[in-house]
């Protein structure tokens, strides 16, 4: 670190803590001081909650509302917490992972979780069900903090109550929601981290501390090595940085693959805007997190191996700063792109589009059945969908449905806009084969359209997650801050993943 006042603080903490998740068949093995989640339907008028009648709990405040809760001393061993299912809801693995997550959030001290598997039968299997327990209860715990805290025990164990029949279909369950947890946690560590202890070097640091134990191969092309791969996109965002760029390379590779898919993540480590220089306001201010796609790619890739994947994949993280400098990239310069197109630069606070054009160029070169890319884009798409939804476009409708029903299965939804071509000639430019902006208008749109000119025709799909990638406030299981939102969509892409017709 250049300045000895800012501590290189580690930037993920969370794979580091390891959270005991088992199954038995009744509550016994929960530790005296551990809470006990007891789910209530709105409907069910004689439910009972630590000996309180349904009259009791509503004269305490409890109507059974989906993800309201109420914690109960007991003079038992155990603290009981009233789960509302609320009325008429369908047992889903969404719905289990949200009322998990709002167990947990509703006890927070407490370090010992236990939560039963209902005796009724639902739609969800036995699997299904734990793994969404265990997924809702773990994210829900993730914390970042580098206070004097930091070293506290955020959860040390959590049971999940089941009959003996079912048990070995729960612990798979509780293995692939352990694994997935773990995966979007790492995502969350990284784009919460301070800019200045994550820089693109430390970025890959990173990955080659966590790849090599995931099965995945690690590369990293620095500033002379993107030179000579004439990657412009890169070099010009990073002309007015003090960190060099880095070109990240991770490949998952298992026997006999069933496919070949390229991920490419925005790795912006802070966008000033560059000479475009941002406003200093609140949503600004969390321009650390402007990495966040990198961040998802690395950490999907993570769990490829355990979850059994049998794609192979190749990622590829864009990382640089954006800075303002007397090096800095200016308006109207001209870049030459890794696939030769040129960009006059109009806006230097457009780069994202600019970095990842060149991870598109060589995961064509990879020779790809498929390409996802994945990036904080577009101040217009969180107007568009706010925060709970993100932004897809794409050039191939079977890749697409591919995408939507990751995004269901992961309780990460995406919604389709329409890549409109007519729109291709906002970016139309007089010195260049394109600029990197368009109108004022249909700003995510254009944003495609741009990295459209680098797949060279192949199925490709884009997510636009500027919205979803930070939430101001908990909800269940997402936590304040960066949410790892993609890291399980695309971990359920890449081991569903059916070559695009």
């Amino acid at each position: 670190m250049s300045n000895p006042a800012m501590q290189a603080f580690d930037p993920i903490p969370s794979i580091r803590r390891q959270v005991s998740v088992t199954v038995a068949p009744d509550l016994s093995g929960v530790d005296k001081a551990g809470a006990v989640a007891v789910p209530v339907d709105a409907t069910n008028k004689d439910a009972r909650v630590a000996g309180l009648d349904r009259e009791a709990l509503s004269a305490a405040g409890f109507d059974a509302k989906r993800g309201q809760t109420l914690v109960i001393p007991s003079a038992g061993e155990h603290v009981f917490v009233a789960v509302g299912l609320g009325s008429g809801e369908t047992v889903s693995a969404a719905l289990v992972r949200d009322l998990a997550g709002s167990f947990a959030r509703a006890v927070p001290r407490q370090l010992h979780l236990a939560v039963q598997m209902p005796a009724s039968p639902t739609a969800l299997t036995p699997r299904e069900f734990a793994q969404a327990v265990t997924e809702g209860v773990l994210l829900a715990r993730w914390r970042f903090f580098l206070g004097k805290g930091r070293e506290e025990s955020l959860l040390d164990s959590l049971l999940i109550a089941g009959p003996d029949e079912a048990a070995d279909e729960m612990r798979e369950g509780i293995r692939i929601g352990v694994a997935l947890s773990r995966a979007s946690n790492l995502g969350r560590d990284l784009a919460n981290c301070p800019a200045t202890t994550l820089s693109a070097e430390r970025m890959t640091a990173v990955a080659r501390e966590v790849g090599p134990g995931a099965g995945l191969e690690v590369e990293a092309f620095g500033k002379a090595a993107l030179i000579e791969m004439g990657c412009g996109g890169l070099l010009g965002v990073n002309l007015g940085s003090a960190e060099e760029p880095q070109l990240i390379r991770l490949h998952y590779k298992p026997e006999s693959p069933t496919g070949r898919l390229a991920l490419v993540g925005k790795g912006i480590m802070y966008d000033s805007g560059g000479i475009s220089l941002k406003p200093s306001d609140e949503s600004h201010a969390q321009m650390k997190n402007d990495m966040t796609g990198a961040a998802t790619v690395l950490a999907s890739m993570t769990v490829l191996r355990e979850l059994g994947c049998t794609t192979e994949v190749i990622g590829y993280l864009c990382c640089t700063d954006n800075m303002p400098s007397g090096t800095a990239l200016k308006l109207g310069d001209v870049l030459t792109m890794r696939n030769g197109t040129t960009v006059e630069v109009l806006n230097t606070d457009a780069e994202g589009r600019l970095v990842m054009a060149d991870g598109l160029a060589l995961s064509v070169e990879d020779g790809v059945d498929a390409i996802i890319d994945i990036a904080t884009l577009t101040g217009a798409c969180l107007r568009t969908f706010g925060v709970d939804i993100a932004g897809v476009m794409g050039n191939n409708a079977a890749l697409m449905a591919q995408v939507k029903a990751a995004g269901a299965a992961a309780d990460e939804p995406v919604w389709e806009l329409p890549l409109h071509r007519p729109y291709r000639r906002q970016l139309e430019s007089s010195v260049a084969d394109m600029t990197n902006m368009g109108g004022a208008n249909a700003g995510s749109i254009t944003a495609a359209l741009f990295l459209e000119e680098f797949v060279d025709g192949r199925p490709w799909a884009h997510i636009d997650i500027a919205g979803t990638g930070q939430l101001p406030a908990a909800d269940a299981w997402r936590n304040k801050g960066a949410t790892g939102f993609g890291t399980r969509l695309l971990a359920e892409v890449a081991v569903n993943f059916q070559r695009a017709v």
